[in-house]
């Protein structure tokens, strides 16, 4: 299977328009629909009805496999690429939103870094890829456990910080006085959803361990990456917010109460790819080592 007509297809796909894949892929419409039929004959089965754009059943299934696929093949060219690569005066370093805390911002060099925020799935991606040099990651984790990371490419991840999680509600909620909560007791109540910003929600009911599609209810959904703005949410009553500690308390109009149970942390990964050629010193070393230290 050709991976130039892999990517064809699946801008095909996306698009669902053979004139607009021609126009973001700097082809003639003539040549997509060339790739895309020479993919089907590879396969032997058809992939694309025209009329209107869109997958069959077996395309489908191919696209379900052509992000991984693809995405693999990057991973494999940027790892290669390092071995031929000169030494780097720049850092690129990427970062989801709350991975970002007085310790790591403190490690990074003072001059020559680029910061990429990026939601925290994406992460890894960027890593993987070559977009970043180095990536800090966060999640929800029993303490000293590792994050759960994607299979997409040979990736180094190191602990640099685990902090106590709290949940964050307006200060005259009735649950505000409580010296701690447990999660359990939380399940039904109206929670704010922002996957960038703070603990995703499907994280909590992964960690409840209810029956699919129950408990923590979105109150409102928020879909930026600023979690001031996550705070000033909670503060406002517009639903709970499982942040760090340190994230939390503070907030004006609103009470963090330490999360007591179940034993879980905030938990902050630098994530590099694995089994790197011999760096000379440089910008990435040296924010290794200064994470490490």
């Amino acid at each position: 299977m050709d991976p130039h007509l892999l990517r064809t297809y699946v801008t095909v796909v996306r698009l669902a328009s053979f004139s607009a894949a021609a126009r973001e892929l700097g082809y003639t419409q003539s040549a997509v629909s060339q790739h895309v039929a020479a993919l089907e004959a590879d396969l032997g089965l058809p992939l694309l009805t025209r009329r209107p754009v869109a997958p069959t059943p077996a395309g489908e299934r191919l696209t379900e496999h052509a992000g991984a696929l693809l995405l693999r093949l990057d991973a494999a060219r940027a790892d290669l690429d390092r071995f031929a690569a000169a030494p780097r005066a720049t850092l690129t370093v990427a970062a989801s939103p709350l991975a970002l805390h007085p310790r790591t911002l403190a490690a990074l060099p003072a001059t020559g870094v680029t910061l990429r925020g990026l939601p925290r799935e994406r992460v890894p991606v960027a890593v993987a890829t070559g977009d970043a040099d180095a990536g800090l990651v966060d999640g929800v984790a029993a303490p000293s456990d590792p994050l759960r990371l994607p299979d997409i490419a040979p990736l180094a991840a190191s602990g640099v910080a685990e902090e106590p999680l709290a949940v964050l509600l307006p200060a005259t909620h009735p649950l505000a006085g409580r010296a701690g909560l447990r999660l359990d007791d939380l399940a039904d109540a109206r929670w704010l959803d922002a996957p960038a910003a703070g603990i995703p929600l499907e994280q909590l009911r992964a960690v409840h361990g209810g029956p699919a599609g129950r408990g923590f209810r979105t109150a409102l959904r928020y879909e930026g990456t600023d979690t001031r703005t996550l705070t000033a949410l909670a503060a406002a009553g517009h639903g709970l917010a499982l942040l760090p500690l340190p994230v939390a308390v503070g907030t004006p109009g609103a009470t963090a109460v330490p999360l007591t149970e179940p034993r879980l942390v905030h938990r902050t990964e630098l994530l590099l790819l694995a089994g790197a050629p011999d760096e000379p010193p440089g910008p990435l070393p040296e924010f290794t080592r200064r994470l490490g230290s």
